[in-house]
């Protein structure tokens, strides 16, 4: 097939690449404007115009891909099918109708499941143990087409946003490979996708971040995994940000069992207080430091404190004193 590819993050590349590498002819690539990027603030490639001038692809970056010239220029390039992989941009109807096969997309989740901009990192927040890619015949509705095809990928009990966008790019690429074919040769039946199950997937932002010690520890544990690498999970010590990259969710027996091993740290029904505040750190040394929260306590294996590099638990307490007790701030 001639194919327009249509794309802007690291996401769409693999798909892109493997489209190069087929029987198939990328006629043109389509993404965003180049913005300025980084402390420097200078202007840089998207991913996919690096891989598109590298390989000496026309590319197209307008503004508003609704406009009315450039839907003509589409028109002129007698693509047969245009391949879309995270854009950024709605479709319009004048585009949808445009070629033979339409709008595909590679969609990072089992739909209709998770519709929306941040489909990977919520699979990993909410707890699935499973997700994947869909191919999807694109209509005027977000994320609402019939499904073309679907490839399942297990989640693993450490999966991050960052690992699961790697295996969801990669079994996304092999999987529009089979989709094109499949519509070559007549063999796929379009399905509705029906009701979804799950809340749109919203975009993320660096406040969804901010740690809320009052939630139980599991769901903050899913949370750091989620927003790693990016936008982080943290928190705040003595007024400075101190990011979480890799935390562990503890029973109340191995909490109690924990801070008992590291001496000295209270249980909470041995304070005098009560139960320790969420936030509240219950042990600090011994290359351990372990958070309460509001169900159950989080233990922290690798941390970033503001200004500083990222290391686990233990580099991090040689050098920095947290004194057990010490409250986090929300």
């Amino acid at each position: 097939m001639r194919v327009v590819f249509m794309g802007t993050p690291d996401f769409s590349v693999g798909t892109l690449e493997a489209l190069i590498a087929s029987k198939h002819e990328v006629c043109a690539v389509v993404t965003q404007p180049d913005k300025p990027r980084g402390r420097g603030k200078a202007v840089q490639f998207t991913p996919v115009k690096e891989v598109a001038v590298r390989e000496n692809i026309p590319v197209y970056q307008p503004k508003k891909v609704r406009d009315p010239e450039f839907v003509e220029t589409l028109r002129g390039l007698g693509a047969d099918v245009i391949v879309v992989v995270a854009f950024g941009q709605i479709i319009p109807q004048s585009i949808l109708d445009l070629t033979k096969y339409g709008c595909i997309n590679v969609h990072a989740s089992l739909l209709p499941k998770y519709r929306g901009a941040a489909p990977i990192q919520w699979a990993v927040i909410n707890g699935e143990r499973e997700s994947g890619v869909t191919t999807m015949q694109m209509d005027a509705g977000l994320d609402t087409g019939d499904m073309l095809l679907k490839t399942v990928v297990p989640l693993d009990e450490e999966e991050t946003g960052g690992s699961l966008f790697e295996k969801l790019s990669k079994a996304g690429a092999s999987l529009l490979l089979d989709t094109l074919s499949g519509l070559e040769v007549g063999t796929i039946v379009p399905e509705k996708q029906g009701e979804t199950t799950t809340e749109y997937a919203k975009m993320l932002t660096k406040d969804m971040g901010r740690i809320d010690w009052s939630r139980d520890a599991v769901s903050i544990e899913r949370l750091v995994r989620g927003l790693n690498p990016w936008p982080s999970a943290y928190t705040k010590i003595n007024g400075k940000t101190l990011k979480i990259w890799k935390a562990r969710a503890l029973s109340e027996d191995g909490k109690k069992q924990a801070v008992s091993e590291n001496g000295g740290a209270p249980k909470p029904e041995e304070s005098g207080r009560g139960a320790a505040a969420p936030g509240t750190v219950l042990a600090a040394e011994g290359g351990k430091l372990w958070i309460q929260t509001g169900s159950g306590a989080l233990s922290v294996e690798e941390l970033q404190l503001e200004g500083k590099k990222r290391m686990d638990t233990a580099a991090f307490l040689r050098g920095y004193a947290i004194k057990e007790e010490t409250v986090l701030c929300s």
